[in-house]
Order: C-alpha cells, then sequence, then structure tokens
C-alpha cells in the first residue's frame, strides 16, 4: 500500500484536534494538571499543520467550499473571529485578561507610587532610591515624587527609572528567598 498525503493528513489533524480540543477545555475550566497548558500550547503547531495538510491534500473539496454561500459565511465569520480577537479593542481593562495582566498591574501601581511608597514595597529608605537613581543621573527633587513625573522631569521612560530602583534592591533591603527581612 503506498502512503499518501491523504492517508496521514486528516488522521493526523484528527489526533491533533483531540489534543487541542481536550487541553483546550480543560484550561477553559482552569483545570491545569499536568502538563496541559504546554501540550496545548506547542501541540497546537501539529493541528496547523495537519490542518493545512489536510487542506492541501483536499484542496478540491476545499476550494469547492468557496463555491457556495454557507462555506464563504462559515470560513469568513471565523476570519472575522480570529482578526478581532487580535485587535486591542478592549483595551487594558479593569477586569483584566489573564496572568500577564497581573504584572502589568504591578508595574503600572509602582510607576504611579512615590519613591517613598517604592522604598516601603523593598524595605528600603527614600534617600537609598533617591541616591540610586541620582548614580544614574535620574534626578529626583523629592522622594514624594512618582516615579511617572521623575522620569518625565527627567526625560526618560517610566519603565527604565522603575528598573533602575528594582535592579539592585540595595543595602538594608536584602531579602532572602521567603521575603522576610534578614535584619531582625
Amino acid at each position: 500500500m503506498k502512503t499518501t498525503l491523504k492517508s496521514w493528513a486528516t488522521p493526523l489533524a484528527i489526533g491533533a484536534f483531540t489534543i487541542s480540543g481536550v487541553t483546550g477545555l480543560l484550561l477553559f475550566f482552569d483545570i491545569e494538571i499536568g502538563l496541559v497548558e504546554p501540550a496545548h500550547k506547542w501541540l497546537s503547531w501539529l493541528l496547523l499543520g495537519g490542518i493545512l495538510f489536510h487542506a492541501v491534500s483536499n484542496r478540491k473539496s476545499f476550494a469547492g467550499y468557496f463555491a457556495n454561500k454557507a462555506g464563504i459565511g462559515i470560513i469568513g465569520a471565523a476570519v472575522l473571529v480570529t482578526i478581532i480577537s487580535l485587535l486591542p479593542i478592549f483595551g487594558e481593562g479593569e477586569e483584566g485578561h489573564g496572568k500577564e495582566n497581573t504584572g502589568k498591574a504591578a508595574v503600572q501601581a509602582m510607576e504611579a507610587s512615590s519613591v517613598e511608597t517604592v522604598a516601603l514595597v523593598l524595605k528600603v529608605t527614600p534617600e537609598e532610591l533617591a541616591a540610586k537613581l541620582e548614580k544614574e543621573g535620574i534626578v529626583v527633587e523629592n522622594p514624594s515624587m512618582t516615579i511617572s513625573e521623575i522620569a518625565r522631569k527627567n526625560g526618560k521612560e517610566e519603565r527604565t527609572v522603575l528598573g533602575s530602583l528594582l535592579g539592585n534592591p540595595g543595602k538594608g533591603g536584602e531579602r532572602d528567598r521567603d521575603g522576610d527581612d534578614d535584619k531582625h
């Protein structure tokens, strides 16, 4: 029996769809056991390849779907949903869109905080943080200034100023692995 593209493309697409479907449902319901998340992310490439090979091996039938309104409507709707899902039309609202936004929200909160507040978080004095910034040529007029204000007055990005502060917590703020202050 001769092996053809058609003989393995469809089983590959079905198998990859099974993996993607099951792992996708588990992720939807926040059941992240074992290797569910990496399997879903990485093995989705199998699904993509399987569907591509399936479409190529069945190109005459595939092209036929563009000859009727139902096929065009379904494929068009799928393309439209894909495009809409890639647009940032929903912004970065309060509800967030997952784990990535937690870190982003924390960074934005720190950027809106004063040097005094950031010092409390890092367990150092505001003077130590101001000195650290001044070593990098960033002037801090007052420790009650926010990171955003300091960045704006120095012609820097907020993330650059915050990164300078977070890069090395400084003396007196060294923490052990559990986050407790060593000086008890």
